[in-house]
C-alpha cells in the first residue's frame, strides 16, 4: 500500500517593527510612545513603532528635519540607527525559531520561512507557542503565518498582522477555499509577496486589483504579459508551492562597504583613513565567507546637490592573484584613492567593492610575487579577526583607517550597544526605599 504524500505546509515568523521593538526591549520607558528610527547620519525616518505609525505614516522615509518640528510637538522619540543591537536581537530571534521547525530558512534580519510539511499539530496552536516564546525569550513581538506555499505563509502573516481578531497568528491551511477567497477579496494586489508597485500599476490596467484576482488570472496570460516569475506567484496563491525553503547561505558575488560622511571631507587624508575603513570592514565579512577577491573597486563622490559640478569617480583595480588580505587590499585600494582624488571638492561618500569573488577552492597563486608570505598572511588575519571578534571594538586595525575618524557616520541620537558592549549592558538598580528597578547606562 502507497502512503500519500504530505501536502507542503510553509511558516512564516515576522518581527512587527524591528528596529523600533528592538529599542522598545531594551528601555521600557519607550514602550507605548511613538518611536522613529534614522537613516545613516540621521537623514531620513526609516522603521516606526505601531504607536508612531498611527500618527505619523505618511512621513516614512521623508527627510527628518523637514518633520522634526512637528513631531516632537506630537511627542514623537527620534533614534539614530543601532545596526550592532538590531543584527544580535536578529540572531536571537532566529536561534529562538530554530527548534520549531526542521528546516529554517533567514530571509531577511527580520523575517524566515519555516518548514511545516509533515507535521500534525494544530498550527493556529502551535503559532501562538512560537509567537509566545519569541516574546518570552527576546522580547520581540512577531506574527506568524501559515500556508501551503512560501507566498501564502508570507500572504497569512500579512493579514495576522494587520486584522487583530486573529491575534498574531493566521493559519490558511486549516481555512476552506471560500474562507480564503473571501480574506484574498479584500487585499490589494500590492499586498501578494513580489508584486511591486510598476507590477500592480500594470495589473491594475488588466483589471486585476486584488489578491482574488490574480489568483484567479490566467496563467498563460501572466506569463506572457509578465514572465514566468509572476505566473509562478499566481500558482503559489493557488497552493501550488514553486519554492522552496533554502537553508543553504547564497554565496556573495560581491561585497560592498560605503557610507555617507557625517561632515564633508575634503582632504586626502580623511579620504585614506575612510577608505581604509571601507577595506578593513569588507575583508573582514570575506573571510567570514572563506571568499577571495580578484579586483577591487573604489569610488568618492560629492553631494549631487552642491553647487559645484558634481563629481563621482570610480575605479576597479584588477589584482595578479585572488586575496582576502586586509593589508593587500588597503594598499591597492589606497593607489587608487590617489588616482580618484581632486583637490577642493567637498565629498560626501566614499566606498569600496570587492568583486569577482572565488572560493578558497578557486584561488590561483601568481609568479610575481604577490603571494608571498601567503601563509604567514592567513595567519595574520585569522589572529586579527579572533581579537576583534573576542573584543567587538576593532582593537586590531590598520594604522591608516586612523584614529579621530572625525568623518564618521553621525549618530548623535544613538542608543547603547546593549547587547553587544560589556560597558554597556542595562543594569538593575535598586533605589532607597523602592523596589529593583531597570536602567540603561
Amino acid at each position: 500500500m502507497l502512503l500519500t504524500p504530505f501536502k507542503k505546509k510553509f511558516g512564516h515568523a515576522d518581527v512587527n517593527n524591528m528596529y523600533a521593538s528592538c529599542e522598545q526591549v531594551m528601555q521600557p520607558k519607550l514602550r507605548g510612545k511613538p518611536v522613529v528610527i534614522l537613516s545613516n547620519n540621521d537623514g531620513c525616518v526609516i522603521a516606526q513603532s505601531k504607536e508612531a505609525k498611527a500618527i505619523l505614516d505618511l512621513y516614512m522615509c521623508r527627510p527628518w528635519f523637514q518633520i522634526e518640528k512637528e513631531a516632537l510637538k506630537l511627542g514623537v522619540i527620534a533614534l539614530s540607527s543601532n545596526y550592532e543591537l538590531y543584527a544580535d536581537m536578529s540572531n536571537r530571534f532566529v536561534e529562538t525559531l530554530r527548534p520549531f521547525t526542521p528546516r529554517l530558512e533567514v530571509y531577511s534580519i527580520d523575517e524566515c520561512f519555516l518548514d511545516m510539511t509533515g507535521m500534525t499539530n494544530n498550527l493556529n496552536d502551535y503559532g501562538r507557542i512560537i509567537k509566545d516564546t519569541v516574546k518570552q525569550w527576546t522580547g520581540l513581538p512577531i506574527c506568524v503565518g501559515f500556508g501551503h506555499s512560501k507566498t501564502l505563509a508570507k500572504l497569512a502573516n500579512h493579514i495576522a498582522k494587520k486584522q487583530a481578531h486573529f491575534n498574531g497568528v493566521c493559519d490558511l491551511t486549516a481555512m476552506s477555499e471560500s474562507e480564503i477567497n473571501s480574506l484574498m477579496e479584500k487585499l490589494s494586489v500590492s499586498k501578494v509577496w513580489g508584486v511591486g508597485k510598476k507590477i500592480e500599476e500594470k495589473l491594475a490596467r488588466l483589471g486585476v486589483k486584488t489578491v482574488l484576482r490574480l489568483k484567479r488570472a490566467d496563467c498563460k496570460r501572466i506569463r506572457d504579459e509578465f514572465g514566468v516569475v509572476l505566473e509562478r506567484t499566481v500558482k503559489e496563491l493557488n497552493g501550488e508551492p514553486w519554492l522552496e525553503i533554502e537553508e543553504t547561505f547564497v554565496e556573495s558575488k560581491q561585497v560592498m562597504s560605503s557610507r555617507s560622511f557625517g561632515k564633508r571631507v575634503e582632504t586626502l587624508e580623511e579620504l585614506e583613513e575612510a577608505i581604509s575603513y571601507h577595506v578593513s570592514n569588507a575583508c573582514k565579512r570575506l573571510r567570514k565567507q572563506n571568499l577571495y577577491t580578484n579586483a577591487i573597486m573604489v569610488f568618492i563622490q560629492n553631494s549631487p546637490f552642491d553647487q559645484a559640478p558634481y563629481y563621482a569617480p570610480s575605479h576597479t583595480l584588477g589584482l595578479p592573484s585572488p586575496t582576502n588580505n586586509t593589508m593587500q587590499l588597503a594598499n591597492a585600494a589606497l593607489w587608487v584613492l590617489k588616482k580618484l582624488y581632486k583637490e577642493g571638492i567637498y565629498y560626501q561618500k566614499s566606498g569600496v567593492m570587492l568583486c569577482n569573488l572565488v572560493p578558497e577552492g578557486g584561488q590561483q597563486l601568481d609568479i610575481f610575487g604577490f603571494t608571498d608570505g601567503i601563509d604567514r598572511s592567513q595567519k595574520l588575519m585569522e589572529t586579527m579577526d579572533k581579537i576583534n571578534q573576542k573584543f567587538p571594538q576593532n582593537n586590531v586595525k590598520l594604522a591608516s583607517e586612523g584614529t579621530k575618524k572625525s568623518w564618521v557616520m553621525k549618530r548623535d541620537l544613538k542608543t547603547p550597544n546593549y547587547t553587544t558592549d560589556w560597558n554597556d549592558l542595562p543594569v538593575t538598580v535598586k533605589p532607597k526605599n523602592s523596589k529593583n528597578t531597570f536602567r540603561s547606562s
